[in-house]
């Protein structure tokens, strides 16, 4: 894959890429755990949490198969993708991600996407539990506008 320049990193993002971003869930998961966060957060606990929500077990109970395969993916796929498109930074030697830039393109959409997350699961309680700026309520509300 080839590196992002400084111009590249600056870019809207298309639709289709935005879209593309957020089809897959655990790419989603991934954006979840790494918002709010201003220093770099290692892959190890990033892939520790998303296999957490994605089994809807604490991050500590997670089958060791389960975890291999949320890093093993992240590393090869899914933080290449991102960083791709200038939404995280990956330091690979230190094996760290934290969103950049272009993230913010893709943030209303995922408060959008977040929407259909099960009611009742880790990951909704750990979104509203962090959710100081009101993530979900604010979702909830653009959902009750849309349908009246």
């Amino acid at each position: 894959m080839e590196a992002l320049t400084a111009s590249q990193e600056a870019q809207n993002l298309s639709a289709d890429t935005i879209l593309e971003l957020l089809a897959n869930r655990r790419r989603r998961y991934l954006l979840y755990a790494l918002r709010g966060h201003d220093e770099p957060i290692e892959l190890s606990t990033l892939a520790e949490q998303v296999a957490g929500w994605e089994h809807d077990v604490p991050p500590d109970e997670v089958a060791k198969n389960e975890y291999k395969s949320v890093y093993v993916s992240s590393v090869q796929c899914h933080v290449p993708k991102l960083a791709d498109a200038g939404v995280v930074d990956h330091d690979e030697e230190n094996h760290t991600v934290v969103l950049s830039e272009n993230f913010e393109q893709l943030e209303p959409y995922l408060r959008v996407v977040v929407k259909d997350e099960p009611e009742n699961s880790t990951l909704h309680s750990a979104l509203e539990a962090e959710s100081d700026d009101g993530f979900l309520r604010q979702i909830r509300e653009n959902v009750a506008r849309l349908k009246h």
